[in-house]
């Protein structure tokens, strides 16, 4: 006997968590997306790790509080961000 697993269905409401997922998801998006950089370069230019980069945008893992905050600043002043980290290193 072969077990079929459910679809989830698309109309059904999100849970809390995939709501939040979704939301850290889109926000790192945004920030990189702000950029034009690819995951890589956006790692290298903001001190990221890749692997966060990559977790956070596929919603696999959430950033911490100061985190998402930076990305909300890389989000308004990339350029600006950029110059501060290399003033800085």
């Amino acid at each position: 006997m072969t077990r079929h697993r459910a679809e989830p269905d698309p109309d059904a409401p999100l849970s809390d968590a995939e709501f939040e997922r979704g939301r850290t998801a889109l926000l790192a998006r945004r920030a990189r997306a702000a950029t034009g950089l690819s995951q890589e370069a956006f790692a290298a230019r903001y001190g990221f790790a890749l692997a966060c980069i990559r977790d956070w945008e596929q919603g696999r893992r959430r950033p911490d509080t100061a985190a998402r905050s930076y990305l909300r600043v890389i989000s308004a002043i990339p350029d600006a961000v950029a110059d501060a980290m290399k003033r800085a290193g």
